[in-house]
């Protein structure tokens, strides 16, 4: 059995965002995040993930939970493999009550590399092929790349360090062939370790130096190895990406290591296979710009097309980078051309104008029928955008085709198939944004307390009280932190201009009804007037007014 100790350590070091993140598509939402519910079919996002708890909670089906009863829930494993599964993946050794159990799973493949490291240094034919490609020493290091022998030197270390068989088939470094005979899975192969998003080793891929027929080879999959839902040096990329809020994607590990080397530490690589949806989760971190950085051949139009496709239709800005000639990131920069690599760099094209050209080049448009047929694939394309882009596209497609705008008909989606929106007042929206700007900015709500308070709220005056006493699990605030329609206000200025805008029309209004009112004095009617009159005046100064 687990300790208890060591679940509350491994708790301590997950990150519940990272974990979901990494079989979700989660979107900020002021300081939360939030994602259709996994657990239940719906159209709008109800399934929010609030950090600072360390919880997920969906406002839809109720599930709730930490990382350990997410994972369980979502990949149908009970308490203690959910625990071994992020275990393995963070990297941690977990402890059992009987000592004969304890488990050394998450230092086989550290171990294995160390190993594959050293052998590196020691195989002149492996150093030469890197350094022949342009590999620094430092890169070598710094991405622990390293070789692995024959088959039978692999399975002897590994019977040496009496590293557990099981451990090491569950972990894809050795398989199992007919008669149950063992054999590596790495065989006379350059290794580049593949790790979690957390910094853990759970893979490897291989290139061959000798002839092999697969050029290239990943381990294969098992619990904590899924090739879709991992890129290549993400945990080294990950500060660049989120500092840069850009990510170049590539489809090889030397273009990595030589973008990386080259100062364009923000790139990664998909694991030889193609950019899938269950990428998206951990391409969404952080909601960087994507640039796709793949050959200019067949093959890789192919696999940008496809790329461009799903990332745009899952609203994700970037664009495509593709290299001709023969030549990738890994040789324009062996060659010295890292200016031009750059420029090509921020010229990418834009994902739906590259879809859109490689969707009508594949016609021939002498042909009526044929470009007939291109437009009936470019509308249903725009279908799978927002009503904004398709008006913003129609243009665009049109002059492609050569014919009229006006024959791009997309049509209005169907109104009965979706949940209608509560329609907000204008008054509403005001008071539903500023209460959602507090939730995302805590830090500015007692300064604005010496100018406003829910008195002068006309309609949510409830909900700003919630926010104010840091009621963050109230349903009501939850469902505004989720509602795309209700817009934060930018900056501190622009919540300035907007105060001043909202007091000036309440004291108008308050000025209006003291000067109608018979029920108090003149004396106190005269006092009244001149008082929001003169913050009235101030106000139109752009100066904020305090309270009383």
């Amino acid at each position: 059995m687990i300790t208890q100790d060591s679940i509350e350590a491994l708790k301590a070091r997950l990150d519940i965002v990272d974990i979901v993140g990494t079989y979700v598509e989660l979107k900020r939402a002021g300081s939360s995040f939030k994602a259709p519910c996994p657990f239940h079919d719906e159209k709008s996002p109800s399934f929010v993930v609030n950090p600072s708890r360390q919880s997920y909670h969906c406002f839809g089906c109720g599930a709730h939970g930490d990382s350990i009863k997410f994972v369980m829930e979502y990949e149908k494993l009970n308490y203690p493999e959910a625990i071994e599964k992020l275990a393995a993946s963070s990297n941690f050794s977990l402890h059992y009550t009987d000592d004969t159990k304890q488990k050394k799973r998450s230092n086989l493949l550290e171990t294995l590399n160390e190993w594959y490291q050293k052998l590196l240094e020691q195989n002149k034919t492996a150093m030469d092929y890197l350094h022949e490609r342009g590999i620094y020493a430092s890169s070598i290091e710094r991405f622990g790349i390293g070789y692995a022998p024959t088959s039978p030197e692999t399975l002897r270390f590994l019977e040496q360090r009496k590293l557990p068989t099981p451990d090491a088939i569950e972990q894809g470094a050795i398989g199992r062939g007919e008669e149950g005979r063992l054999f590596a899975r790495f065989i006379e192969r350059i290794t580049f370790p593949i790790h979690s998003t957390s910094g853990a080793i759970v893979g490897f891929g291989g290139r061959t130096i000798t002839g092999h027929q697969a050029k290239y080879v990943n381990s294969s999959q098992s619990a904590i190895f899924n090739k879709s839902r991992l890129l290549y040096a993400y945990h080294l990329a990950r500060e660049a990406i989120y500092r840069r809020r850009e990510i170049i994607v590539t489809e090889g590990y030397l273009d990595v290591v030589m973008l990386h080397q080259a100062g364009f530490t923000h790139a990664v690589a998909t694991l030889g296979t193609a950019l899938t949806a269950e990428h998206l989760p951990l391409l969404r971190k952080g909601e960087p710009k994507i640039f796709l950085a793949y050959d200019g051949d067949k093959a890789g139009r192919a696999a940008a097309y496809k790329a461009s496709k799903l990332l745009s239709m899952s609203g994700f800005d970037g664009g495509v980078v593709l290299f001709e000639g023969g030549l990738d990131p890994a040789d324009m920069i062996k060659n010295g051309q890292i200016e031009q690599l750059n420029a090509l760099l921020h010229r990418p094209i834009p994902f739906i104008e590259f879809v859109i050209s490689e969707m009508i080049s594949a016609y021939d448009l002498q042909d009526p029928k044929a470009k007939e047929t291109a437009l009936h694939e470019n509308i249903a394309f725009l279908k799978t955008l927002s009503p904004l882009l398709q008006e913003e596209y129609r243009p665009y497609i049109a002059s492609k085709l050569g014919i009229s705008p006006s024959l791009i008909q997309v049509g209005r989606p169907n109104k009965t198939a979706t949940v209608q929106p509560i329609n907000f007042s204008h008054h509403d929206i005001w008071e539903l944004s500023f209460i959602k700007t507090l939730l995302e900015r805590p830090h500015i709500t007692d300064t604005l307390l010496d100018f406003i308070d829910g008195s002068l709220l006309q309609y949510h005056a409830s909900e700003f009280e919630a926010a104010l006493q840091g009621r963050s699990d109230d349903p009501r605030l939850s469902a505004l932190m989720i509602d795309d329609r209700i817009r934060t206000f930018e900056g501190d200025e622009g919540m300035r201009a907007e105060l001043i805008t909202f007091l000036s029309a309440h004291y108008n209004r308050e000025l209006k009804k003291v000067t109608t009112q018979n029920t108090i004095s003149f004396d106190q009617k005269s006092y009244l007037i001149r008082q929001f009159r003169d913050k009235i005046e101030r106000l139109k100064r752009g100066e904020l007014v305090p309270l009383g």
